[in-house]
């Protein structure tokens, strides 16, 4: 007779220890290779990571140009970095915001890269002007930013889910999903050559239940009503709505998980 699995043990990993260990490669991974690709590293690049959360596009910039390369990660999450610096402590890990990035005057990167980080940024003049003030004459800026939540019906079903128990939610994860206002907000901030285009990729997570529980953690994050709850409560409503959004699940599974598309715009320009 076939055991049940042991029941996951949320509690004891912070949110940054979660999404390193269950996001990042299945979800971040993918996407930080076509950045990558499209500012076309070369020996010798030095490249900022802006909004690095816990690092993918920094690491793997590090393993692609080499020992003694010149890579560093901005984030303003503190938790985040901690993860970041345990997992690669060899990479330049700043904390700090993006608007005002820890950069001194008159040090410049070849390569700028911020992947999923704009859309939450309060204000996106200022982080662009900064990417700009960082980067080297001639240097290659790559920017990615998810598409509308109703582009993704996967997002858009477990949100309905959600929004039963929280009412309506601002997911900030898909709030600039315009592409004609990332180009011009590129253009605007001074850069060459903008390019936007949009692409889509089939993600595939090899635990259902843990996906839904960690997007219902990200929704229930970015709602008014959850963060007047105390943390039983939150943790209480946490567990029903992702019980519920199971019933959202058949249509994309894939074994004991799911598989769905989702699309991003992929901006890139020059300095």
């Amino acid at each position: 007779m076939t055991q049940p699995a042991p029941a996951l043990n949320f509690s004891s990993l912070s949110f940054p220890e979660m999404y390193e260990r269950w996001l990042v490669q299945p979800l971040f991974r993918p996407w930080a290779e076509v950045l990558l690709q499209r500012v076309a590293l070369a020996a010798g690049d030095g490249v900022i990571d802006v909004a690095c959360g816990t690092g993918i596009v920094a690491r793997l910039a590090s393993e692609q140009l080499g020992a003694g390369a010149r890579v560093v990660g901005v984030d303003l999450s503190p938790p985040m970095l901690a993860v970041a610096r345990a997992v690669a402590p060899a990479i330049d890990w700043r904390e700090g915001n993006a608007g005002a990035l820890p950069v001194k005057d008159g040090e410049t990167f070849d390569v700028a890269i911020c992947q999923q980080g704009l859309q939450f940024f309060p204000d996106k003049p200022a982080a662009v002007r900064e990417l700009r003030r960082v980067l080297a004459p001639g240097g290659r800026v790559a920017v990615a930013t998810w598409r509308s939540v109703e582009e993704i019906p996967m997002f858009r079903d477990l949100k309905v889910v959600a929004e039963r128990h929280l009412g309506a939610v601002v997911d900030q994860r898909h709030s600039f999903p315009d592409a004609a206002a990332l180009r011009g907000l590129l253009a605007d901030g001074g850069f060459k050559d903008v390019r936007v285009d949009t692409m889509a990729r089939t993600i595939r997570f090899d635990d259902a239940k843990v996906f839904v529980r960690l997007n219902t953690m990200a929704l229930a994050g970015m709602s008014a009503a959850a963060k007047g709850m105390s943390d039983e409560e939150r943790a209480r409503i946490v567990g029903v709505i992702a019980q519920e959004s199971v019933a959202v699940l058949p249509p994309y599974a894939a074994g004991d998980g799911v598989a769905f598309e989702i699309s991003t715009n992929v901006a890139t320009a020059r300095g």
